[in-house]
This record gives C-alpha cells, structure tokens and sequence, in this order.
C-alpha cells in the first residue's frame, strides 16, 4: 500500500497551471435534500459572513452591537431565516464560532498559512 501523505509538505508544490473552473464542494447522501439544503445554506452563510467581516474572533460582539442589517439577518437579530430548514436563529451564530467565516476555514485548511500553502486565487470573494 502505498503512502499518500506528503511527509514533507515543503517538497511539493500544486502547480499553477488551471486545468478546471467547476465548482467542488460538500457532498451529501442522495435522496437526503433536507441535509443537502442545510449544508448549501450554512456555506452561503460562511461566505456572506466574510464579506461583511464576521469573524469566530468578533461574532459575539458584532452580534450584540451591529447595526447593519445584513449583520443583523446573518447572526438571527432581526430575522430566523433557519426556521425553515428547521434551524434555530443561532445556527449560523454556531457554524461561525466553530468553524469560521468562509475565508477564516480556507486560510486554516488550505491557504498559505497552512500546510497545503495555496493561494486564493479564483476561490477568493467575488469582491
């Protein structure tokens, strides 16, 4: 059996070349459209929540103090836009302190800081 893990990630490098642009994300269970419409909502939430700069570090605070109202509808202040995916208005509160904003998760996993040291490149905020 051979070994797939880079022993020394410094030795390897993902080449710059861009073979594909198709977008690759969470797979779920077919037939389980309920789980799969959580998942897709909580990565819209993580990436929403970057651009508007709620971090794992501040979501306490900007929950308790912003004004804006995207803020506002992201954190559950003013709207519970999980209720239908039968979430609480906490939820995206919750995924955020665990995990993260969008950019926060890519830059721990993947990003130049990590081990895998790639750049955003394509993948980064439209904005």
């Amino acid at each position: 059996m051979r070994n797939k893990e880079a022993k020394n990630p410094d030795d390897h490098l993902i080449l710059p070349t861009l073979i594909s642009k198709e977008s690759l994300g969470p797979m779920v269970r077919r037939g389980d459209d309920e789980w799969f419409a959580i998942v897709k909502w909580v990565i819209y939430g993580l990436l929403e929540a970057e651009e508007y700069g709620i971090t794992k570090a501040h979501v306490d605070s900007m929950k308790a103090t912003s004004q804006d109202p995207v803020v506002q509808r992201i954190l559950g202040t003013t709207e519970d836009t999980g209720k239908l995916l039968g979430l609480d208005k906490d939820s995206m509160v919750r995924a955020i302190k665990t995990s993260g904003n969008y950019g926060e998760m890519f830059e721990r996993n993947l990003g130049p800081s990590s081990a895998v040291k790639l750049p955003r490149g394509l993948n980064s905020l439209w904005n």
